[in-house]
């Protein structure tokens, strides 16, 4: 099986080409054991989990998302611009807007490519759609008919605020003064498979930094901590304009360990997302082999 590794920000992915080769495509109940062992990063490759591309009836393009614990995942941001600069570079799509469809609906991606190289791609603008506020959307317990704006809740002891939003896929937003003091290998896993949410869910924690920028930590459900989460970085600043922390449509720094990306949740109700992309590496792997095999490419960005 071919793959190309890519990170958003440090979230990194292995994508596998489904559209034109068929040694990339398995049996439906083996995706999820192909994402944890490509993920280990002791007997596989490491990644924070996998992409599959694919053809779409409903897009120009499709891709499925498996996190490392084997779950497939509604959407992931720093994953779509990933697919989005693979498909533009490799010449899957020549002209600069289309479409692809995730578990989470179909998104509208924007390439810009870089002035010294005509044919790569160095920004991905991504149109996020709306985000989802009510409980019985994102879905958490309680009235489906209400949103949960700083709202208290008590889990395993500890009494937590939580601004929760659902960017195609559930996130619930804590404010704290600093984000580097929260203990969030700890807290991220208690939240993630509290009771509250019965899909499981992505915890963010937001230090303001001013008017137009923030800083920002996560915890993925079935990844653990990573790097950078797109669609988390969107719910924050959704999460921060509801609690009269941003104003809407403006653009809004977001600081994440791996990098920085501009969001903007304009007048209309849709959320914007730019930021980069970059190769790892080229190879092909043995799954089916005792052990995963990895011939590497020299890596380009």
């Amino acid at each position: 099986m071919m793959f190309t590794k890519m990170h958003g920000l440090g979230n990194n992915y292995c994508l596998f080409n489904q559209l034109d080769d068929p040694q990339n495509v398995l049996e439906e109940h083996e995706y999820p054991d192909l994402s944890r062992k490509v993920s280990d990063v002791n007997f596989g490759i490491g990644s924070d989990g996998i992409i599959l591309i694919c053809t779409s009836q409903i897009a120009d393009f499709k891709m499925r998302i498996f996190n490392e614990d084997g779950s497939e995942a509604k959407n992931c941001g720093n994953g779509l611009r990933c697919v989005a600069k693979y498909l533009f570079d490799h010449m899957y799509v020549t002209k600069p807007r289309f479409t692809i469809e995730t578990l989470g609906g179909v998104v509208s991606v924007e390439v810009e490519v870089g002035l010294g190289n005509k044919k790569s791609v160095e920004y991905v603008n991504v149109g996020m759609g709306e985000p989802k506020l009510l409980k019985g959307m994102i879905p958490m317990k309680g009235d489906p008919f209400i949103a949960a704006i700083n709202e208290a809740h008590t889990i395993a002891e500890e009494e937590y605020h939580l601004t929760c939003v659902s960017m195609g896929n559930p996130h619930a937003i804590i404010f704290v003064d600093e984000v580097n003091e929260v203990r969030l290998e700890e807290i991220g896993p208690v939240i993630e498979h509290s009771s509250l949410f019965p899909d499981r869910v992505n915890v963010g924690i937001v230090q303001m930094k001013g008017p137009k920028e923030m800083d920002y930590r996560v915890w993925e459900r079935g990844s653990g901590i990573t790097m950078a989460c797109g669609t988390g970085a969107c719910a924050a600043v959704v999460a921060a304009t509801l609690n009269e922390f941003l104003d809407k449509n403006e653009p809004i720094t977001v600081h994440l360990p791996g990098g920085d990306l501009t969001i903007r949740w304009d007048e209309q109700g849709h959320v914007w997302k730019r930021g980069e992309a970059a190769y790892i590496c080229h190879g092909e792997l043995k799954y089916k082999d005792s052990l995963i095999k990895e011939v590497v490419q020299e890596g380009h960005r």
